[in-house]
């Protein structure tokens, strides 16, 4: 099915800029709104780096209508000071899109989002049917704060997944190579690696306490409030073979957390469907579309 879309700001400071997609066959199934991860735009939903259709189009072909933002104060959103570029912010921004969407909405995160989509949750639990978190990153309450070798007033340098990390305070952060392929890449064969270099030169600089909050760093990471309101959420977290952040055991305790909270969460390790190589960038990867339809699938369910 062709695409119809129209774009629109979200209301409030640092007003969401996004994108609305939808089937031209009328759908009653809910809209979902893609949240992207650490130095993307929505964009990295929409096309592949070899120039395949993204999971836009693929989620459009199974009748759901989508809507894909970018980050309050990042790419085409209203500007933020940098120094107020927060996950708290984020998640404040994001709630008011939602809120001003037509009830109820599926909501996929990815990466360091992950914890921007378990505070939605709990702030919007009557509106929000399902979350689904890819590779995402954990609540603070659950997440170990990060060791800190050295800091001073303007940096502070730590450790994530064997690499060291010198994060200036004032100063947004565009990823070194090095990194780009270890934690975004990875290992796996799926990743088009013949158009690394485009794929590189599309990534965007981190605002600073966006990444001392993912790194956990005295205990900043955006955390859920009142778990409780987690009850009878429907969540699902995927997870790949090959993701060197996002190891089986790392995000099998996401789901666990959210269990015991009373959310009914399931757990796709894709290794156990038979799909293996994927790294952390599901979305991007040659077997995109396949990965698309297991959540799709999963909606389905889940939105019944």
């Amino acid at each position: 099915m062709a695409l119809m879309q129209s774009v629109g700001y979200g209301p409030g400071a640092g007003a969401v800029y996004f994108e609305r997609f939808a089937p031209t066959m009328k759908s009653d199934r809910p809209a979902v709104v893609m949240i992207h991860g650490a130095c993307h735009s929505g964009s990295c939903y929409q096309w592949t780096p070899d120039g395949r259709p993204g999971w836009v189009q693929r989620f459009v072909d199974r009748g759901y209508p989508v809507i894909v933002p970018d980050w309050p104060g990042i790419a085409r959103s209203g500007y933020i000071p940098l120094d107020e570029m927060t996950g708290e912010r984020m998640v404040e921004g994001l709630s008011a899109l939602i809120a001003s969407l037509d009830a109820p909405v599926a909501v996929i995160t990815h990466s360091m989002s992950g914890c921007f989509g378990w505070r939605l949750l709990e702030l919007h639990g009557d509106r929000i049917a399902a979350v689904v978190g890819v590779a995402p990153s954990p609540p603070g309450n659950i997440q170990p704060v990060a060791p800190v070798s050295e800091e001073t007033e303007t940096a502070i340098e730590t450790q994530k997944d064997g690499l060291h990390l010198r994060i200036e305070k004032g100063v947004a952060r565009s990823e070194r190579p090095e990194v780009i392929d270890h934690i975004l890449v990875g290992t796996g064969d799926r990743f088009p690696r013949e158009h690394l270099e485009l794929y590189r030169s599309t990534l965007l600089a981190v605002p600073p306490r966006l990444l001392i909050e993912r790194l956990n760093i005295g205990g900043s990471q955006v955390r859920v409030s009142d778990p409780r309101r987690l009850t009878d959420s429907r969540i699902l977290v995927v997870t790949g073979t090959h993701d060197q952040g996002h190891s089986r055991e790392h995000d099998e305790a996401i789901v666990d957390w959210l269990r015991a909270q009373g959310a009914h969460a399931d757990f796709c390790y894709l290794g156990d469907r038979g799909i293996v190589g994927n790294g952390h960038m599901m979305m991007l990867e040659n077997n995109s579309e396949q990965i698309a339809d297991v959540i799709v699938d999963w909606l389905d369910d889940a939105c019944a």
